[in-house]
């Protein structure tokens, strides 16, 4: 499985990929983001899917990209062209993949700013080459292993954080997947883009790097539930002391 996240807030965007590949009983690790630079703009990606479709459709992308008549000045006409070479490779591949049981199942995320964008934006390619921009009333997206890290998201993430608060809450929501999902792991990839330029800035963190971190996270979500007002438990405690016939039922945990 994947975990890749974009997020777009009013300051620009940040992009989050695990590593993990899975190959039957095989662990191995590979990049799942991709940047491009250049004088037309800045943009990445992020796949989910079989690692084949993914390296053939970047392979035709880029040759596209090389020799196109006009340079692409909006996001969306890169979209298009990567949407373009993905149907390519599924008219090529998707019947001989479904002989062997594999399905056609690449989804991307494309986020970034060209020249002639009014600003920066985020895209979700679905795998039959159709897509829809992330808005600003959910400003994310997840694709793979999207369940464990989609709440933390949903309960702190606004359009109108600032960089920092996105990637903060973006390394948790990966932090809760790892947590949970056994095929998702470090090291992560992380991309931030300003809208102040054209320009993106790439890390990798470690598990070390984070370690602290987590923990962190961790302890005080058990203070946090700890610290819940818990008087509506009551009217229920007061019947299970009729049960077991002492008052410490349901006592606070240490």
């Amino acid at each position: 499985m994947t975990f890749c996240l974009g997020i777009t807030v009013e300051e620009g965007l940040v992009g989050i990929a695990d590593t993990r590949i899975t190959s039957g009983n095989e662990l191995t690790s590979a990049h799942k983001v991709t940047t491009y630079q250049n004088g037309q703009g800045a943009f990445f990606l992020m796949t989910s899917g079989l690692r084949s479709v993914r390296d053939k459709t970047l392979t035709y992308f880029e040759e596209a990209m090389e020799t196109c008549a006009k340079p692409l000045d909006k996001l969306y006409k890169v979209v298009n062209a990567f949407a373009a070479e993905l149907r390519k490779v599924a008219v090529e591949d998707k019947a001989f993949l479904a002989e062997s049981g594999l399905g056609f199942n690449l989804h991307v995320l494309l986020g970034g700013q060209m020249t002639n964008d009014s600003t920066h934006k985020l895209y979700l390619i679905y795998p039959e080459g159709n897509w829809v921009e992330v808005s600003q009333g959910t400003p994310y997206h997840i694709i793979g292993e999207g369940g464990y890290g989609k709440p933390v998201l949903d309960r702190t993430l606004k359009y109108s954080d600032p960089l920092r608060m996105a990637l903060k809450v973006g390394c948790l929501a990966f932090d809760s997947t790892r947590i949970s999902a056994s095929d998702v792991d470090f090291p992560i990839d992380v991309v931030l883009y300003h809208k102040s330029g054209l320009e993106l800035v790439q890390h990798r963190y470690e598990k070390e790097d984070l370690a602290d971190i987590s923990a962190w996270w961790q302890e005080h979500l058990r203070g946090l539930v700890h610290d819940l007002p818990s008087e509506w438990i009551d009217n229920v405690a007061s019947k299970l002391k009729k049960v077991c016939g002492k008052s410490g039922c349901l006592t606070e945990p240490a």
